[in-house]
């Protein structure tokens, strides 16, 4: 797949990406070195991107450790800090023709930072998105009612989509600029206002009352010592399942706006605009769909509701990459929301499915573990094995397809797995 400094697939951080907004691609080259080289669109170019990405189950481990025996809003109210301060200063950044070396070096340090970050708190790292998974997820569903716990955790859940249409319209926006305009100075907009949303973030974070659960256990004198050791000596198992059940969750938005994005306007007709207006309607669509997941979840129960999403996910994923290969922006639009409606349902299920699957006293490392590991290791390199499958099968979208619907097909079983466990661990306790 091709690329240049404004090409048509939107930058990544040197990471797969899960937005299309501006991130350190463009000051990565322009602090890497006089003439960086280029490298394809859904390919990491640099060192900066790997490091923050594979940071993220590192900061799971750490900030799950401080959220399970110092308090869940203290630890989500750091890594607010910790994302808001680094996300600002990546746009403050000097370049390399004003102090050679040390700019990348700060760049690393500050994608390291972020990295960190998302895994406390499961928001991923890029302007717009002070929101997130992890941490979010797990205080919104403790202070939920009994029996409402999958509801609360849903809504934690509406900044991805909303933080995917602000960062889509951001690029959209600055994509106007003529290009020495923007490679100059207007990438880095949207990391410096991001602080901005950092602030109204803060100010939320800070009245919201420490989770009821970890008040319990701390009256208690219950709280883990060394949650992650609790985590790895009693329930291995269900980390396994949640990073796997995770699968297709975190995948999905990875092969759309990612390599989705890379194939359309690569190796078919598309040109970049056309394709953040699709996008831009697959996350609207996403974020008004994605709370009927739950409803129907109360309604018909956990299990039916996931295992019949799912399935419609896994037979409309041909489906969609059929009508993107149209080259028809109506049809690949309307193939890329179908397949989205169900996807985006089953993400609103698994904050709940995740929450209700670990004991309180370890549940802040659980859910960041499953959610970070999976991101490292399935999510972030989905687009990469899709972009080698690709290539490996001559041009085909065939295999990549194959590729997807096996990720959901892995999530199908270890989310039914995860709910046949919490149903039993819940009878006992009963």
């Amino acid at each position: 797949m091709r690329d240049s400094p404004r090409s048509s697939a939107p930058p990544s951080s040197g990471t797969t990406s899960t937005s299309t907004a501006p991130r350190p691609r463009w000051y990565w080259a322009s602090c890497s070195s006089p003439s960086p080289p280029r490298a394809p669109a859904c390919w990491p170019p640099s060192a900066p991107g790997w490091l923050g990405f594979l940071a993220r189950p590192i900061g799971g481990v750490v900030f799950g450790h401080l959220g399970d025996r110092i308090g869940r809003k203290k630890t989500l109210v750091t890594t607010l800090l910790m994302m808001g301060v680094a996300t600002t200063l990546i746009g403050l950044l000097p370049t390399y023709s004003s102090v050679g070396l040390l700019a990348p070096v700060l760049l690393i340090v500050l994608r390291m930072l972020q990295g960190m970050a998302v895994g406390g708190r499961g928001s991923p790292p890029w302007p717009f998105r002070p929101w997130g998974r992890g941490g979010a997820v797990l205080i919104a569903s403790e202070h939920a009612p009994r029996g409402r716990g999958m509801t609360f955790g849903a809504f934690a859940q509406q900044g991805s989509p909303a933080g995917s249409i602000l960062a889509t319209l951001s690029f959209a926006l600055l994509s106007q600029l003529p290009d020495a305009s923007f490679d100059a100075w207007g990438w880095r907009l949207p990391f410096v206002f991001s602080a901005l949303l950092v602030i109204v973030g803060l100010v939320i974070r800070l009245r919201v009352e420490e989770s009821p659960e970890f008040t319990r256990l701390r009256t208690e004198r219950a709280v883990a010592r060394v949650p992650l050791g609790e985590v790895l000596r009693h329930h291995p198992g269900t980390l396994v399942l949640g990073v796997l059940a995770s699968s297709i969750g975190i995948a999905a938005t990875y092969f759309i706006t990612t390599f989705v994005l890379s194939w359309a306007t690569s190796d078919l007709s598309f040109d970049r605009s056309t394709m953040l207006n699709v996008l831009l309607c697959y996350s609207v669509v996403q974020f008004l769909v994605q709370p009927l997941g739950v409803v129907l979840a109360e309604r018909f129960g956990a299990a039916r509701t996931v295992g019949t999403l799912l399935t419609l996910n896994f037979l409309l994923v041909p489906v969609m990459y059929a009508l993107v290969a149209t080259e028809d922006a109506v049809a690949a639009g309307f193939g890329i929301s179908l397949l989205g409606v169900t996807g985006a349902m089953n993400y609103a299920i698994l904050a709940g499915l995740l929450a209700q699957a670990f004991p309180a006293r370890v549940r802040y490392t659980g859910i960041s573990l499953s959610y970070q590991l999976c991101s490292a290791l399935i999510g972030g390199t989905a687009p990469l094995v899709g972009e080698w499958l690709f290539t490996a099968g001559g041009g085909s979208i065939v295999p990549v397809a194959v590729y997807q619907m096996a990720l959901v097909a892995v999530s199908l079983v270890c989310s039914l797995a995860v709910l046949a466990r919490s149903a039993r661990t819940a009878d006992q306790l009963d």
